[in-house]
């Protein structure tokens, strides 16, 4: 192999990316999501399906491929990892697609000239979650101390860590009674963790907490 040969054989493997995520092929993959998470992922049914649309790509392809292999159990999500075999190459694509979607948590604008189907597109993607009634400066306060290093200061989350603000208050107090009760891992290395040492009051003021910062997030 010539010099020439050898150059423009490290240039191709440069310029492709290994495991590059295909958004096409996520989208075709959410239209089945969409059943019940909607079609911007915004979820549905006042939270019994939570919100993924601009969720972390990184968490939604790590809890796919945990449901597949069960070790956090969904029956609902059951078929759509198992049945079907969704592979590694599909939860990073669907992912992907999921968490490139924007649900703004302000309404709409119109212009005097927009039709009826821009303007019902444009309000099912408002994303607004109720403020959570709580001790606001509590909750401030615990998720300063014990929930912004994995999650962010903002509640946008980090690497695998979810993104917490605009889900739903329900959802999101669900899962923690879970994590309480051993039914899912919360911490890296074991069941129990911070959140068994708070009181139920406490978990409802970090609810309030979040519902307060959402809207400083960027849209």
């Amino acid at each position: 192999m010539n010099k020439l040969l050898i150059s423009v054989f490290f240039f191709c493997a440069a310029a492709s990316p290994v495991g590059a995520q295909n958004l096409e092929r996520g989208k075709e993959i959410n239209a089945t999501c969409a059943g019940c998470h909607g079609e911007f992922g915004q979820g549905g049914k006042r939270g019994e399906y939570p919100r993924i649309g601009g969720q972390r790509a990184a968490h939604i392809a790590d809890q796919l491929k945990s449901f597949r292999a069960r070790t956090r159990i969904n029956l609902p999500m059951f078929p759509y990892t198992q049945e079907r075999e969704m592979s590694d190459q599909d939860a990073e694509d669907v992912a992907a697609y999921l968490a490139g979607i924007e649900l703004p948590t302000q309404w709409p604008e119109f212009k005097p000239d927009d039709d009826a189907l821009t303007r019902l597109t444009a309000v099912e993607k408002v994303m607004i979650i109720p403020r959570a009634p709580g001790d606001l400066d509590n909750g401030g306060k615990i998720y300063r101390k014990e929930c912004a290093a994995c999650h962010g200061k903002d509640g946008m989350g980090r690497g695998k860590f979810p993104r917490l603000v605009g889900q739903y208050s329900n959802y999101l107090m669900k899962q923690m009674n879970a994590f309480v009760k051993g039914e899912r891992s919360h911490d890296e290395v074991e069941m129990r963790g911070i959140l068994n040492t708070l009181k139920a009051s406490d978990l409802q003021d970090v609810l309030a907490y979040l519902t307060l910062i959402q809207t400083e997030q960027p849209q």
